[in-house]
């Protein structure tokens, strides 16, 4: 009896010492993910959910039913909840510790990157932390990195802005800042000011690309490095003919009302606007290049573009016909003759939009959401995505399929490693 008494008890003893370690196991591990304050976690802590549901991006890539079923039980549940900005805020409180726990000081680019510099402006508005993984996505330290915010963009996500600008070296915040307005000639400024400062700064790029906060690379730097060689001195942009668009700039558009504070969206008149200026041919496209440097010099320092500008400040959505006419105009570098046909944005790599009323007749359908008529990309899209050959892809957001991402940026650091192992 007596030993049975003894086993009973020393049983219950391990039990309680078993019971007190994973306590302790527990409470390091929550300790670790939660700040001082009791704030919430620094976003390099944060299991990816591709490890924790034991994902394979290569299966979700081969289409494999069981893979793209585990994505759909994670959107289900939404069990991705994002960092905020104030927690970018305090990630970049720290720059030493932010560089090296998000790896931009481990990027380094190949000799035949190094020889190619590029330039990015991002105009960027909210959600600070998918700006930053996209800016980690494309980051390499002989690049140049402009970041443009709203000036409506919160304080904490502009903290964020600044903190990313002081952390990381080549990113920098542009010199002049807009209010944008949609669908105003702010937003073309926005890309404006950081071209103007991206000239002006030591890294002699030899292209420029544009980019929002919810545009994710589908190409590495290498690669994109080298199909831009291909183009030789021409520029990637939307470029069409008009057809029902000419309503934009044959009347005057309001910006502001009679207190100077700027509409919500420009307000039409019933004033005729004069023809563009030096008898130029408009062209309508996207808000979204690929510019060479020659091509940029051109419109900072030509009369025609300074002209056209002006002109351009009273119209419907400027930056859809801005570019889209420029690279027409006789002359200039990289000119696209007038004669040539359409520049759709299937032609135009730039950037890869899935709009819902072409959906079945250009592409498949959107496998995630569609937000005004524009796809918000689902992991079912990543094949897709990966083999159309453009270079960014509009609009990711890991609230909507946070997999998507995670799966783009492991192929992707896979890709970049792949040379270095040969």
């Amino acid at each position: 009896m007596r030993i049975f008494w003894f086993r009973l008890k020393l049983r219950n003893l391990i039990f309680i010492v078993l019971t007190l370690a994973l306590l302790l196991c527990c409470f390091k591990i929550t300790f670790s993910i939660v700040n001082e304050g009791g704030q919430e976690t620094r976003q390099s802590d944060r299991p990816r959910l591709t490890v924790q549901y034991r994902i394979n991006c290569t299966e979700i890539y081969e289409m494999e039913p069981v893979e793209l079923g585990k994505t759909l039980i994670i959107r289900k549940q939404k069990s991705y909840v994002g960092p905020t900005d104030e927690a970018v805020v305090n990630a970049t409180s720290d720059c030493d510790w932010f560089v090296k726990s998000r790896g931009y000081n481990a990027t380094q680019g190949s000799d035949f990157e190094r020889e190619f510099p590029l330039a990015f402006s991002l105009v960027v508005h909210q959600d600070a932390a998918l700006v930053e993984r996209l800016l980690r996505a494309i980051y390499m330290p002989h690049n140049i990195y402009c970041i443009h915010y709203d000036l409506k963009s919160s304080a904490d996500f502009i903290s964020a802005m600044k903190g990313l600008a002081r952390c990381i070296p080549n990113v920098f915040i542009a010199s002049n800042l807009e209010r944008v307005q949609y669908a105003g000639f702010s937003r073309l400024k926005a890309d404006l000011n950081c071209l103007s400062d991206l000239l002006d700064s030591e890294v002699k790029w030899k292209y420029v690309i544009n980019l929002c906060g919810q545009d994710f690379p589908l190409r590495t730097n290498a690669e994109l490095v080298s199909d831009l060689k291909k183009l030789k001195g021409g520029n990637m942009v939307e470029s069409k003919w008009p057809g029902g668009k000419t309503g934009r700039w044959s009347v005057r558009y309001l910006l502001k009302d009679n207190n100077s504070q700027y509409y919500e969206s420009p307000v039409t008149t019933s004033e005729i606007k004069s023809p563009p200026p030096h008898n130029i041919e408009m062209f309508v496209g996207s808000a979204y290049f690929t510019l060479s440097r020659e091509f940029v010099v051109f419109v900072h320092q030509s009369l025609l573009a300074r002209d056209f500008l002006a002109w351009c400040e009273d119209t419907y959505s400027p930056d859809e016909h801005f570019w889209a006419t420029l690279i027409r105009v006789p002359g200039v570098p990289g000119e696209v003759p007038r004669s040539d046909p359409e520049i759709s944005e299937l032609k135009s790599k730039t950037r890869l939009v899935k709009w819902s009323y072409l959906e079945r007749t250009l592409y498949p359908p959107c496998t995630g959401v569609s937000i005004r008529a524009v796809c918000i990309y689902g992991a079912a899209e990543l094949r897709w995505l990966l083999n159309y050959g453009h270079w960014f892809a509009n609009k990711v957001d890991p609230k909507v399929d946070p997999v998507l991402m995670e799966c783009l940026e492991e192929i992707l650091s896979e890709k970049q490693l792949r040379p270095k192992l040969q």
